[in-house]
């Protein structure tokens, strides 16, 4: 009899396993079934600021991907300083593809990192007070960004289960990972110097931007709270990082020992590091790694 329970036991859960899909298998939808399988809201008020909208991507047939239900938030990059929700639709593409959830953020922009870190959290408090009109699954959430974004991203990765860090993320939110295109996640000092001393104007404009509370560079101390290596533990959820080995912006030493940190557990994180890689990806780079984005979500 005991054998019997144990065989229908493994019986359930094969079968279970069996219907939950893959991402990577998931056929990517034609430009035409993107178009009458969403309805997208948007310029989603969720502050006061006319920067804090987003846009609302609803798949209507996200729950088929049951576990794999994941709502992506991305955030673009543009130093904290330019750009919009609108340029950077590249890096949505390929959830749309696949049928997925997703929140195209922006955020308050020319004000400097600390404001900037803040509307990600304000974004994901005011979509669980909206939970009926966007039925967004908040319980696998997936942060994500490029750059700038990707910094954010992983800032509120990692300070979610930080009792002492003030800007709280409201019950009802789990993250399920992070994946980081070229965000700064240490070295951010680094990357003040690389701006607040480039001859192109508006790259000195962006250093100078960056921290406005200072006039001169930034104080050590001030800059380790926007770092998120400074908050990573083991009980961070995964987190999936490119950066390339020629970034202008976000060099690649500054993400050497957050790197190492992430290769304790390579089973939860996965790094792509391209030696040849510039800041922002190729087309041909970014397809690739997306490829290797579904095999780390099919994981979570």
């Amino acid at each position: 009899m005991h054998n019997n329970i144990l065989g229908f036991g493994l019986f359930i859960s094969l079968a279970f396993s069996a219907c939950v899909p893959k991402l990577v298998a998931v056929a990517n939808k034609t430009d035409e079934q993107i178009k009458t399988t969403y309805q997208v809201t948007k310029d989603v008020a969720y502050g006061t600021d006319k920067e804090q909208t987003m846009d609302i991507y609803l798949s209507g047939e996200a729950k088929k991907l049951n576990s794999k239900n994941f709502t992506v938030i991305f955030l673009h990059g543009g130093g904290y300083y330019i750009s919009d929700k609108s340029k950077e639709e590249r890096y949505i593409r390929p959830y749309l593809k696949k049928g997925m959830n997703i929140v195209n953020l922006n955020y308050r922009i020319k004000r400097g990192v600390p404001v900037a870190t803040e509307d990600l959290t304000n974004a994901l408090n005011y979509l669980v007070t909206q939970r009926e009109k966007y039925p967004l699954n908040l319980d696998r959430v997936i942060l994500t960004g490029f750059s700038a974004g990707a910094h954010i991203a992983s800032m509120v990765a990692v300070t979610a289960n930080d009792p002492a860090y003030p800007n709280k993320l409201a019950p009802g939110i789990k993250i399920a990972g992070v994946i980081n295109f070229s965000g700064p996640v240490d070295g951010l000092d680094v990357v003040e110097h690389v701006f607040m001393n480039n001859e192109v104007p508006i790259m000195k404009e962006i250093g100078m931007a960056l921290f406005p509370a200072t006039t001169d560079y930034a104080p050590k101390e001030l800059v380790a709270k926007y770092e998120p290596i400074n908050y990573f533990d083991k009980n961070d959820p995964p987190f999936f990082v490119w950066h390339g080995g020629k970034d202008d912006q976000v060099p690649a030493s500054t993400f050497e020992k957050f790197v190492v940190l992430l290769e304790k557990d390579p089973n939860k994180n996965t790094v792509l590091f391209l030696p040849e890689g510039l800041h922002s990806p190729s087309t041909s780079e970014l397809a690739s790694a997306y490829e290797k984005i579904f095999v780390f979500l099919d994981k979570l």
